[in-house]
């Protein structure tokens, strides 16, 4: 069964963004931000109660540090420093978590962080050198793309476990990567959109690109972007539509 998670925990002091106790309960990945791009000590504990609650796994999600521009912006540092920044939130993560008696399970990194690493090998691989040395058992997020095996390679490297994900609220282009946000079109607007191409992903595996070209994409998990505006019902949608498609599954095994 495909997998629902959500990016969380995005809250900063008593500046709330997000509807995280309304979205927890329909979905299974929540990946919380550690502190760098968003959120601070109190918000990572309350959103890991609120998963250990609904028994929903927990991701760390770390990214630059850059509050005010919400870790969107691609920031230049020697790689040692970027692999003591990404270790540092895992641990802060993890501690919290040890704290509430629950595992943190699996990594995503966030925004420009996410995309650098996807557009450059070297940073790639810096994080997967990173995360050798910290636990290699916790299997690590990366976009689905078509050219998803060059990435379990470099992973393999150093026992890493991937898994792919595809975003229902953004926009595809023809070469499988994510049209950039600066440009317009570059997220889905409304439910059925939305629905639409999370059920392509699901049945299909693969998306229609901003001009209308099929894209195969093979995910283990779509993500939702807990800031959007049509989070809760996009949650509430894909839990109910993936829950009919897993029951259809097993009356017609």
């Amino acid at each position: 069964m495909m997998l629902i998670n959500c990016d969380m925990g995005e809250s900063f002091g008593i500046w709330e963004l997000g509807e995280d106790q309304t979205i927890m309960p329909f979905i299974d990945m929540a990946n919380i931000a550690c502190g760098m791009h968003a959120s601070d000590p109190s918000v990572m504990l309350k959103t890991v109660r609120c998963a250990k609650a609904h028994n929903v796994k927990i991701g760390a999600h770390p990214g630059y540090n850059d509050l005010q521009g919400f870790g969107r912006r691609f920031i230049e540092m020697p790689l040692p420093e970027l692999q003591a920044l990404f270790i540092y939130q895992l641990g802060a993560l993890q501690g919290i978590c040890q704290s509430e008696g629950v595992q943190l399970s699996y990594v995503k990194p966030h925004g420009a962080l996410y995309n650098a690493m996807m557009k450059s090998d070297i940073i790639f691989m810096a994080l997967m050198e990173a995360l050798a040395k910290y636990d290699n058992s916790l299997p690590f997020m990366a976009m689905a793309v078509p050219d998803y095996q060059r990435y379990q390679e470099m992973a393999a490297q150093h026992n890493i476990s991937l898994l792919f994900e595809a975003f229902v609220d953004r926009t595809y282009q023809q070469d499988g990567r994510l049209t950039p946000r600066s440009q317009s079109g570059a997220c889905h607007s409304d439910l059925q959109s939305i629905c639409d191409q999370a059920m392509q992903l699901v049945e299909q595996q693969s998306v229609l690109s901003i001009d209308n070209i099929e894209v195969p994409i093979k995910a283990d998990t779509l993500c939702i972007h807990g800031d959007g505006a049509l989070a809760v019902d996009v949650a509430k949608a894909l839990y109910q539509r993936l829950k009919s498609v897993s029951e259809s599954a097993e009356n017609v095994s």
